[in-house]
């Protein structure tokens, strides 16, 4: 094998002597030769052409033969013997074989390592970053990927750099650097200008292999004088490699890596192995011992140091032992583990701290975005905090934006958090248990240093506790609790409180001595207050305001003061009857909820330039009437008017509100009845109502759905120009509509479109509303025909849900064409759904019998159930995108589906018949369903789908079909 040995010689002031030096080089790597018996697969180089600094040889060394003549001394001057040194240092570092390591979890890991470092190609000079949390095995990892690759270069060094920088500064690391690579013991360097020059010179177009471990600052990496950071990979010669090891990935993307590798804990046949290997010196578990060691693993979470620490402190001991052992690590935790963990802790800064903290006590597996509210209430700052502690990899955010924190490290932010007065939890600055919570409110002493307090108790049992300590607790600033039963009395809150949230909270108001100057956030869902308290009340900084389900609040307070509030949320406030006006002139207020507040008798009067988006009335089923003021909310994207069963009057301002995207009054009976607004005398307007309410007596029912109630002004109660021009939702179910108007086709932006339950004949032409993807006619008994559908689709990629429903309306002329009119028009919402790669469940429901013949697989249906063959999905790369099914179903005649004889696979798919009054139907219908991107789970076995609906309902027949990529979708039509 042809190796490149260096051989380095000391610079000398004369060139002369250089060149002299050189060629004594040569002379003795040749006399090696000719002594050894060392074959070369070249002539003696002219030592004219050799560099002054190095004599670079490629050597053929067979080891047998080197060992044999070794032997033999060598009579040569002092030079000569300090150059043979070298040479024997040289090989002795590459060819000593190391047998194999045994760490657990090791080889995946270096094969994933050696992949980023792309060690095939050897004309670059890449430069890796290894990171991952204290004790998870970046060094480990490091080290065994050393020891096998190291061979390969001619310079190696492996710089524990923090504790060298911490020691001797930046010219500890250049000396250590260069000595290692040289194998000079004795360098010295006088200044990092010095040391600088001499890594150029030294090192320059040297292949090498440079490990840095344990970097946790950046000026450790900028060893080199006049910001010179990148002069160590400018230097090396191709094929170099150099690996960075750092907790934190800011200073590896910083320094300019070209990629890093996280190390992640180790999965769990490795961590068990590895468990067995120090607990019972073995790869087995001992009898008895599985419970236990399942326990371990489980907080372990997979973190080699710990699984080697506690595993070592356990061996050789028994059962009772071991429980004793967790135990007390439940209380006292292993001060190594600890230890290893708090280097990141400390190294953050006061906030960041305070943000670890809180994540540790409060907040693991929380989604990000509550977390960062109320971090910012904290004023924490945590946009630029949570980015810290990930690089540091102390927290990790998964794709759905959920935050974890490895349960060792909540161990350690709770260690520090008990550290100085372990037994007082009133001394600390957090309690998160509720056996220390217990324990503080029980002592009713005061604690000057709680500032946050959230308890989630992990047990359904009553918990009474006495609540009088609040009042106490001067500092308090967070305040979050849950399902738990108080007693006492609470005479006072801090008024350094910013967030507050106390689900059941028993008392009839808040403490009327309660500042609330500091609050951003208010929330006692489910409470028993009548009212928040009786006063007007300072606030400032409120942004949230949450008494959902409360069900003896009568009034809301003036809330005048709330300037900055955002969030009104008042669902199912059974007993409250009106607002404070004061609420409809809050100008930051965007979402309003009043769902099932089925008291409420009327809304406030709503001023101009307000900002809200949304409003929710859905089931105020005693609220008759929407005032003209809604027509000022220029913002509002989304209104709920669903089930206001008496609601009668809906003014036609409504047009004005051009950035609506969401309409639904379904089940609003009396809204589209003229009987019912006949019937219903019109109450007087509000008092303040603006001149916008001249015509406020005609309301937008009557324009939009009942044009000949007024024939002689159809003309100026039909808006002349499309209006609500960014609808995306409109729902209309159940309202007794006989017509619908022409203007519904102008609504280019219109996505879902549901009209159930009506009695209209006919609909307009749909044709382009281009964007349209969802359709439903059910239950339109009195509908003819279907209206022209959208001529082309323009989707985005925000639906998952597609399709048309046209069942149960047995008035349909030329069902054939229908069908054919339908079918055509789902398929070209499929061919756009094939562009995109997420899962989409698409749908056609429409009457009909007979199964088309695309479906290949077509069989006898029996009750509920449907039965496909191996599904082709497992088999990766043939192409299989989906699952298009036909289902021929009808009301249950009461047959029971066959006996199973053997385990199949099974899943659910429920036809989209929403519950309500049952009406019988006879006729049959067809449900095609196609679902792109199904489970990959499902298995090569059989696969059963259960058909389930609101109704009961059996399967006639079915048949389904495997769609590939190659398939195409014009087929499709012309076999349906």
């Amino acid at each position: 094998m042809g190796t490149f040995i260096t051989i380095d010689i000391e610079a000398s002031p004369l060139g002369q002597h250089d060149n002299n030096c050189i060629e004594v080089a040569c002379c003795v790597v040749f006399a090696a030769r000719s002594r050894w018996g060392l074959p070369f697969g070249m002539n003696p180089p002219n030592p004219r052409t050799v560099h002054r600094r190095y004599a670079i040889m490629p050597v053929v060394l067979d080891e047998d033969l080197v060992m044999e003549k070794s032997n033999h001394m060598w009579k040569q001057d002092a030079m000569i013997e300090e150059i043979i040194k070298k040479i024997k240092d040289i090989l002795g570092n590459k060819f000593s074989c190391l047998p194999k390591d045994n760490l657990v979890g090791m080889e995946s890991r270096v094969e994933t390592l050696s992949r980023i470092l792309c060690l095939e190609l050897v004309n670059d000079v890449r430069v890796v970053g290894i990171s991952g949390m204290g004790g998870i095995g970046k060094t480990t990892l490091a080290h065994s990927l050393y020891e096998r690759i190291s061979e390969q270069y001619n310079f190696c060094c492996f710089i524990d750099v923090s504790n060298i920088y911490q020691a001797y500064g930046t010219i500890g690391v250049q000396k250590q650097l260069l000595s290692q690579c040289l194998k000079e013991k004795n360098l010295e360097i006088s200044n990092a200008s010095e040391g600088t020059c001499l890594v150029w010179e030294r090192l320059l177009g040297a292949r090498a292999l440079i490990i840095l471990d344990n970097v946790d600052q950046d000026r450790q990496l900028n060893m080199f004088t006049g910001n010179r950071e990148t002069l160590l990979r400018e230097c090396l010669g191709r094929g170099s490699r150099i690996i960075i090891i750092s907790r934190d990935n800011l200073i590896l993307r910083k320094h300019g890596v070209d990629d890093v590798y996280q190390v992640q804990p180790l999965n769990h046949e490795d961590a068990i192995q590895l468990f067995y290997k120090y607990a019972f010196k073995g790869n087995h578990i001992m009898s008895g011992y599985e419970e236990l060691t399942y326990d371990i693993l489980l907080h372990v979470q997979g973190h080699p140091l710990a699984i080697e620490i506690l595993g070592s402190s356990l061996c050789n001991r028994n059962i009772p032992e071991w429980r004793s052992v967790l135990a007390r690590l439940k209380e006292i935790k292993s001060e190594k583990i600890m230890n290893v963990l708090r280097i990141s802790f400390d190294d953050l800064d006061n906030l960041e701290k305070e943000l670890f903290l809180d994540i540790a006590c409060f907040f693991n597996f929380s989604i990000k975005k509550e977390v960062m509210e109320i971090l910012n209430q904290r004023g924490f700052h945590p946009e630029c905090g949570l980015q810290v502690l990930a690089s540091k990899s102390l927290i990790t955010i998964d794709e759905y934006e959920g935050i974890h924190m490895h349960s060792l490290l909540v161990d350690l932010g709770k260690c520090i958090v008990r550290e100085k007065f372990p037994k007082e939890p009133r001394k600390w600055s957090r309690l998160w248990d509720y056996q220390d919570l217990h324990k503080v409110m029980s002592d009713n002493m005061e604690s000057e240093n709680i500032e946050a307090i959230v308890s989630y108790p992990d047990f359904l049992d009553e918990i009474t506790i006495r609540v009088d300590a609040l009042s106490k607790m001067r500092h308090l600033k967070l305040l979050m609790l849950h399902t738990l039963n108080f007693w006492g009395s609470l005479n006072h809150l801090s008024n350094e409180l910013v967030h507050l949230e106390w689900k059941k909270y028993p008392f009839k108001s808040l403490p009327q001595s309660f500042q609330p100057e500091n609050l951003v956030e208010l929330s006692l869902c489910e409470s028993n207050m009548k009212q928040l308290w009786k006063k007007r009340k300072p606030l400032p900084k409120l942004q949230r305001l949450d008494l959902s389900y409360s069900k003896n609040v009568m009034k809301i307070p003036d809330l005048g003061d709330a300037l900055d509030l955002r969030c009104l949320i008042l669902r199912g406030c059974k007993k409250l009857r009106q607002l404070h006006p004061s609420i409809g002139l809050l100008r930051e207020l965007t979402l309003l909820d009043l769902e099932e507040c089925t008291s409420l008798i009327k809304l406030p009067h709503f001023k101009e330039n307000l900002s809200l988006e949304t409003l929710n009335l859905r089931g105020c089923i005693k609220l008759k009437e929407i005032k003209p003021s809604i027509g000022h909310l220029q913002k509002l994207t989304f209104l709920d008017l669903r089930e206001c069963e008496n609601l009668v009057s809906l003014s036609s301002n409504i047009l004005r509100l051009n950035s609506l995207e969401y309409l639904n009054h379904s089940w609003c009976p009396k809204l589209f009845s003229l009987k019912a607004r006949d019937e219903e005398k019109m109450m007087k307007p509000c008092i303040g109502e603006s001149p916008i309410c001249s015509h406020s007596k005609s309301s937008i029912v009557k324009r939009w759905f009942h044009p000949r109630a007024n024939k002689d002004s159809v003309s100026c109660m039909l808006p002349s120009s499309p209006t609500l021009t960014h609808m995306r939702e409109l729902y209309l179910k159940s309202c007794n509509l006989v017509q619908i108007p022409d203007v519904i086709g102008s609504l280019c932006f219109l996505e879902i479109l549901n009209l159930m339950g009506n009695d209209f004949a006919t609909l307009p032409s749909l044709k382009e509303l281009s964007k349209l993807y969802n359709l439903n006619l059910r239950d339109c008994r009195r509908l003819e025909n279907l209206p022209e559908l959208p001529s082309q689709t323009d989707l985005n990629n925000n639906f998952k849900k597609a399709g048309l429903n046209i069942y149960c309306c047995p008035k349909l002329v030329e069902l054939k064409c229908c069908r054919s009119k339908a079918l055509s028009w789902t398929i070209q919402i499929l061919k756009v759904c094939s562009l995109f790669p997420f899962s989409l469940f698409l749908c056609l429901i429409i009457g009909g019998s007979e199964i088309p013949g695309w479906f290949n697989n077509q069989h006898v249906g029996m009750g509920k159930f449907i039965t496909l063959d191996e599904a082709p999905l497992m088999q990766h790369d043939n192409g299989c995108i989906a699952l298009a099914c036909c289902v021929v179903f009808a009301h249950s005649s009461g047959r029971m589906p066959p006996p199973k004889t053997e385990f199949i696979c099974g899943y659910t798919a429920v036809i989209p018949l929403v519950s309500g009054e049952e009406r019988q139907v006879t006729e049959d219908h067809l449900w095609l369903f196609y679902y792109s991107n199904p489970p990959r789970d499902i298995t090569d076995r059989k696969l059963e789908i259960q058909i389930t609906s609101y109704w009961p309902i059996e399967v006639k027949k079915y048949g389904y079909r495997w769609v590939y990529e190659k398939d195409n979708f014009l087929a499709i039509e012309e076999n349906m």
